[in-house]
């Protein structure tokens, strides 16, 4: 059995993952809310407890930040995280970290048709590098580097980078956040679950648009981010739709930033939480066009393909498929492998 992890600012994802004719078999996951936990290894132990105690044979877990020798310090939470710590507490012999946008970068090889959304078809047979941007609790973002052979993610804190307004509204944003934030302002501030409300909140404070007050109740008492995502895509309320059309449109420019920087000519794709629950904002063109709108590149960009992400699971997938594949190099004996052999 493969233990896949998901390691975020607010919540830890777990999975159990098996193999059936060399392909990935979903067995088991659950949610834990990271902040009620003192650390990685005590919800590890519970949900391997409440799994009935499977025999691990390789564990993978991504996590937000880069890892240094298999060591890492999160930022939104006080643990510290030691991959061969983990293992000799655990008593998991084959046990990887790797960065978050990593393991889903590793996922895209398991996914089925069904699971990816094609925003622009481009040029389908082009083969190159590829990219991944993928906004949820913070941005994130992924090189997938072609070898010739495959594609290989290369982590990043590209989401990090200087937010780079392109227009009068994004240009007023800027400076509404610098003066917010007392400083600098990276695309995670505008383009993320966080970027969505600095964008409301912009539009409400600094442009004084109309902000009813059973919007506000709604969002003082609910997920303020599933609110804006409702009320934006069905177009109830002018706000959140105006939020959603420049927040869609800054992602666009960043993904398109991503594919001219690495030259992705094979594609690139949208991961995250938030891209999937506005599916209907990102087909409406705004996003196409600030990836395209790149002067003399612009018609690189109109032949990237764009796809997203539909999975949730993604990320899961790929730190499994990397626990399997590392485990199988140092020991010499494939699990995959092995469910095609017997099957």
């Amino acid at each position: 059995m493969i233990l896949a992890g998901d390691v975020g600012g607010t919540k830890v994802h777990l999975a159990l993952f098996g193999f059936e004719k060399g392909e990935l078999t979903h067995v088991r996951d659950e949610k834990f809310p990271a902040q009620e936990y003192s650390g990685l290894e005590v919800i590890v132990r519970r949900f391997l407890e409440e799994s009935n105690h499977p025999e691990v044979t390789a564990a993978c877990f991504g996590v937000p930040g880069p890892v240094r020798q298999g060591r890492l310090k999160l930022t939104n939470l006080p643990w510290v995280l030691d991959s061969r710590e983990l293992s000799k507490d655990l008593d998991i012999q084959h046990l990887f970290l790797i960065n978050d946008l990593e393991a889903n970068g590793y996922g895209i090889p398991e996914l089925h048709p069904e699971q990816i959304y094609v925003l622009s078809e481009g040029d389908p047979s082009a083969v190159g590098n590829r990219g991944l941007v993928s906004a949820g609790t913070g941005l994130g973002e992924a090189i997938l580097v072609w070898n010739g052979r495959t594609h290989v993610p290369m982590a990043s804190e590209g989401g990090h980078c200087d937010f780079a307004p392109r227009n009068e509204i994004e240009i007023d944003l800027l400076r509404y956040l610098q003066r917010k934030l007392k400083g600098r302002v990276s695309y995670e501030r505008v383009v993320s679950g966080i970027g969505l409300q600095n964008i409301y909140a912009f539009l409400r404070d600094e442009k004084k648009m109309d902000e009813p007050a059973w919007l506000r109740e709604r969002m003082e008492q609910e997920d303020p981010n599933a609110v804006i995502g409702e009320l934006g895509e069905s177009g109830e309320n002018e706000l959140c739709a105006r939020t959603l059309d420049i927040f869609v449109a800054a992602y666009g420019a960043e993904a398109g930033n991503l594919a001219l920087k690495a030259l992705t000519i094979g594609g690139v794709y949208l991961g995250g939480g938030i891209a999937p629950k506005i599916l209907k904002k990102m087909k409406e063109g705004a996003f196409l066009k600030a990836f395209t709108d790149k002067g003399r590149l612009s018609d690189l960009l109109v032949h990237t393909p764009v796809r997203i992400i539909l999975e949730s699971r993604a990320a899961l997938m790929g730190a499994a498929a990397y626990a399997e594949a590392r485990a199988a190099e140092i020991s010499g004996q494939s699990v995959r492998a092995a469910s095609v052999q017997f099957s």
